[in-house]
């Protein structure tokens, strides 16, 4: 896609390669992020509960909590990888940066796997 600020890349706009891009960079996420991939099949259980005990409002509340703790762990991934890329040594300033992005992800997680235990606690409770 051509990029209008920099006039560099193609012209045209194709979405179906920007879902193709878009795709791609979840199955890098899933693939060589641990914590991304544990987190998704977690909450993929909860989802599944919920979906099958046709609790919506659960259901949505864990999917959109799972969406957004997925983008602020991709966003701290790709913040910490760029931080690397620019100053592989130590250096104070890009560890302050890698530590608030860490700090972001790691509120992001907290308030996810809040909501996903009360949900799983919800979703046994209507096994019982």
């Amino acid at each position: 896609m051509r990029n209008k600020f920099l006039k560099t890349g193609q012209q045209g706009f194709h979405p179906i390669r920007k879902i193709r891009v878009a795709l791609r960079g979840v199955q890098y996420a899933v693939v060589f992020d641990v914590a991304v991939t544990y987190k998704l099949v977690l909450s993929l259980f909860v989802l599944a509960g919920c979906f099958y005990y046709r609790q919506w409002l659960d259901f949505g509340l864990v999917f959109v909590s799972t969406g957004l703790m997925l983008l602020s762990e991709m966003f701290n991934t790709t913040i910490e990888a760029l931080c690397d890329f620019i100053e592989s040594g130590p250096d104070r300033r890009i560890g302050i940066i890698k530590d608030i992005a860490a700090a972001a992800a790691g509120i992001s997680i907290f308030v996810w796997f809040v909501i996903v235990v009360i949900e799983l606690i919800r979703v046994l409770q209507v096994v019982a």
